[in-house]
């Protein structure tokens, strides 16, 4: 299936959408040309799902940037909080800047089918993010108990808390696990600038990429819709936002 076609089923539900390789290269460019470092100066961090369909789409460009540090747990929330955040923060060159990669997941098949994926092998669709339409089930049923978070299944039981405090809303869309994913973008977003808030960096620049990433069939590739990029210049404290300019 020709880039355009792949990319024509994805803008069915998500028409800002990019390919996450072209996010890539895009990005690539915007570090060498706007912010005049070298990708091996960017200490990169992600905040994903730890889905393995994450690990199997990875655009190999980023192979470029130092690390990944992973933040994310279920659905992309920064599990690692700010002992994670701090952590890699301390390993980022002088001269250099920190970037951070974070969002919920979604898939949709190469039919439109949103809220699954085909994976390689399998006779099946089967659910992505599967964190996210579990709790989605619960709510629905009615079954999560407010304030409910348990040693056993805390990941869990963080996304099932999020999504019950915006039930209303979330049962009201025509797409319920596509509104679910929205607010779980909006949780994920504050817990991240709060992680930022708390920590220092001994670098040039702050580089928040904030997005709705996109799975599909093994054949199809991985996409995202940026909700957030912006640059924060450490050393006077400005903030930038370049999403119009640089990622859509």
């Amino acid at each position: 299936m020709k880039k355009k076609d792949r990319l024509a089923v994805i803008h069915q539900h998500y028409p800002n959408a990019n390919t996450t390789i072209d996010s890539v290269n895009r990005f690539i460019d915007f570090v060498e040309e706007v912010l005049d470092l070298e990708p091996s100066q960017v200490m990169y961090a992600d905040s994903l799902c730890s889905d393995d369909v994450n690990s199997l789409q990875y655009p190999v460009r980023m192979q470029e940037f130092l690390g990944p540090f992973k933040m994310g747990g279920l659905d992309g929330y920064p599990f690692t909080g700010l002992t994670g955040m701090r952590a890699f923060a301390s390993h980022v060159p002088d001269e250099g800047a920190v970037s951070i990669y974070y969002g919920p997941h979604i898939g949709i098949t190469k039919e439109g089918v949103i809220g699954e994926i085909h994976r390689h092998g399998q006779a099946h669709n089967s659910s992505c993010c599967g964190a996210a339409k579990g709790a989605l089930s619960k709510l629905k049923e009615g079954t999560i108990q407010d304030g409910e978070i348990t040693e056993l299944d805390y990941q869990m039981n963080t996304i099932e808390q999020i999504l019950l405090a915006a039930k209303d809303r979330i049962m009201a869309s025509p797409i319920p696990i596509k509104e679910a994913t929205e607010v779980i973008y909006e949780a994920i977003d504050r817990r991240i600038e709060e992680l930022v808030a708390g920590t220092n960096y001994n670098c040039k620049y702050l580089i928040l990429f904030g997005a709705i990433h996109i799975n599909s069939d093994t054949d199809m590739g991985s996409f995202n819709e940026p909700r957030k990029f912006e640059i924060i210049d450490l050393k006077s404290g400005i903030r930038t936002n370049y999403l119009q300019k640089q990622i859509r």
